[in-house]
């Protein structure tokens, strides 16, 4: 993009890869806990992935 005068500073997306970053430790800390919670009350697989027992 050089040639028509568009530069991104390194800067912009260095913070564009951490915020990614973050968001996707925060999504998997979020369903860390919903996992733990439903072992916690013995909730069957199927509930806990949010399908009916015997779909596809």
């Amino acid at each position: 993009m050089l040639c028509k005068n568009v530069v991104e500073p390194l800067k912009v997306k260095t913070q564009a890869v951490a915020s990614a970053a973050d968001a996707a430790i925060t999504i998997m800390r979020i369903d860390d806990i919903i996992a733990a919670s439903r072992e916690g009350r013995g909730t069957p697989p199927e509930a806990a992935a949010g399908g009916m027992p015997g779909t596809i």
